[in-house]
């Protein structure tokens, strides 16, 4: 049971790409997923494959079929997160659970149901309330990244001694390592590696922000409890396997942060039209880390559309 972020970026996408675009927006989203929690090569893949998939060509069906005027996007991320929800229950009983399914159906569709509408209603009242986003509805051309928004001062030791692309190549080459590695002693000495990596590199985070994170991922975790009882916390049983579970993916996620912020950097250049694709969104990504809002409340909007205008603007 998750909030589902990633469908955030594809109800917003609905009015704005053609059909090919959005889904493989959809695909590139489910293999992402997929290859950072470590589920490509297992059963969850194929449950998130055909959970997403349903989803997706009930949303677009019904965006092309209703439009905006009929049907707004908090109604389509409901209907998606419930029809993800079905499949995946369905499956579930087929290969899985059998007639024990019913009991995880209530609380897995009610999850779905909170979570889709939320979502919808913030992605509704972001394409009301945005300037950036009714800029890209308009068919205004996107413009180029900025790679001049960072000073040359502020220019790191690593960035003057190697170009971006062999740091690009570096990073690729430990990230893959990091992913395909399943010990968790390893795991955690990469992670300590990357985050000293980090800090050498002049990168600013916030280590309680960081810890929090982790923290949240292994709770997250221990709400479904697998393997050899640890301790109980009430009706709440402490299972070795999904608190090894959820600390590998905590120390994942945490981790691939850190290795991006150590080598990715504004004015990658890679050939070909996916390489230049890749090259702009890390280099989106690396501004991001660089500019780092401030969110405050009853102004997440404002904050986000003002961060995406200053992504998306040409420097003057």
């Amino acid at each position: 049971m998750r909030i589902g972020l990633s469908n955030l970026p594809l109800l917003l996408a609905l009015n704005i790409f053609p059909a090919g675009s959005w889904f493989l927006l959809v695909m590139l989203r489910i293999f992402g997923q997929a290859l950072i929690s470590g589920t490509l090569f297992s059963y969850v893949f194929v449950f998130s494959l055909s959970g997403g998939l349903a989803s997706a060509i009930l949303m677009f069906s019904l965006r092309r079929l209703c439009g905006s005027a009929l049907l707004s996007l908090a109604g389509i991320g409901l209907a998606g997160s419930l029809a993800s929800n079905a499949v995946q229950l369905g499956l579930a009983f087929f290969f899985v659970f059998g007639d024990g399914v019913r009991y995880l159906a209530p609380p897995f569709l009610s999850a779905g149901l909170v979570s889709g509408l939320a979502l919808g209603l913030f992605a509704e009242a972001f394409t009301r309330k945005s300037r950036w986003y009714r800029l890209l509805e308009a068919g205004e051309p996107f413009p180029p990244v900025p790679e001049t928004a960072i000073s040359k001062t502020r220019q790191r030791a690593q960035d003057r001694v190697f170009g971006p692309v062999f740091l690009f190549a570096a990073g690729l080459v430990l990230m893959l390592i990091f992913l395909f590695t399943r010990s968790l002693k390893w795991q955690i000495i990469q992670f300590a590696f990357y985050t000293f990596l980090a800090l050498l590199s002049g990168k600013r985070f916030k280590p309680l922000f960081t810890l929090l994170v982790m923290a949240g991922i292994v709770a997250g975790n221990l709400l479904a409890p697998f393997g050899k009882v640890l301790c109980s916390l009430g009706s709440l049983r402490i299972t070795e396997g999904a608190l090894f579970a959820g600390l590998g993916r905590a120390l994942t996620l945490e981790g691939l942060f850190m290795l991006s912020a150590v080598f990715i950097r504004p004015g990658l250049r890679l050939p070909g039209f996916f390489g230049s694709l890749l090259a702009r969104t890390f280099g989106i990504f690396s501004l991001m880390q660089e500019k780092k809002p401030h969110f405050k409340k009853g102004h997440i909007i404002e904050e986000i559309d003002n961060l995406l205008m200053d992504l998306s603007l040409p420097v003057s």
